[in-house]
């Protein structure tokens, strides 16, 4: 009987040893130096034009968790502000100010490994909320908050056990309806941006 207790004992502080150290290394955090381009399309369809938003670079983090060998969950954090215009329009060039965007965007991955290669793909959604936009010539500019989705190709190359070199592209797609007031003139339009989003960072799997 004590036998059998020592060797149950035994095998359980080797499962309960075993399952936490898959634990640990089911999350991975990164942080990442971040060019946000954007891509636009749709004009103000009152007084025409196309509309301008500037290419940013920002600082981002996300959190992702390896539920499965292969498949993970990424949540990816960051806010970039942007100065937009709209060029040779019927009122010429017009500056609609800056505004602050911040997209969470929530992914579906599956990963590969090759040696210390580990490429991987991802789809997922995206919310972006716009913020503290400033008008800049005009009275006021609103932006619409949208879903949105986003795809996603990355490679993790390891250094160290738990040490990963990161290269990240996504592809957000991202309509948000935008109202100007300019005077006695009301402007509103569908802008399509759609970001191209390129990262390079650290990860720390743990």
């Amino acid at each position: 009987m004590k036998l059998c207790l020592k060797k149950t004992l035994i095998t359980s502080i080797a499962l309960a040893s075993s399952l936490s150290v898959f634990a640990e290394n089911n999350w991975m955090v990164r942080t990442r130096a971040l060019a946000v381009m954007p891509d636009v399309s749709g004009s103000p369809s009152v007084i025409g034009g196309d509309v301008r938003i500037n290419t940013q670079s920002v600082p981002e983090l996300d959190f992702t968790y390896f539920f499965k060998k292969n498949f993970a969950m990424e949540l990816i954090l960051a806010t970039t502000t942007h100065q937009v215009g709209v060029k040779n329009s019927a009122l010429d060039n017009v500056d609609l100010g800056s505004v602050s965007l911040l997209p969470p965007t929530l992914l579906a991955q599956y990963h590969h490994e090759w040696g210390n290669f580990k490429p991987y793909v991802g789809a997922g959604l995206n919310y972006t909320m716009f913020y503290n936009a400033q008008s800049g010539a005009v009275n006021s500019v609103k932006y619409d908050n949208c879903f949105g989705y986003a795809l996603q190709v990355g490679l993790d190359y390891k250094i160290t056990e738990k040490v990963y070199l990161n290269l990240d592209i996504k592809k957000l797609y991202l309509e948000t309806t935008t109202k100007v007031r300019a005077g006695a003139t009301r402007v509103k339009a569908d802008v399509n941006i759609d970001p191209l989003l390129v990262g390079v960072g650290i990860g720390y799997r743990f």
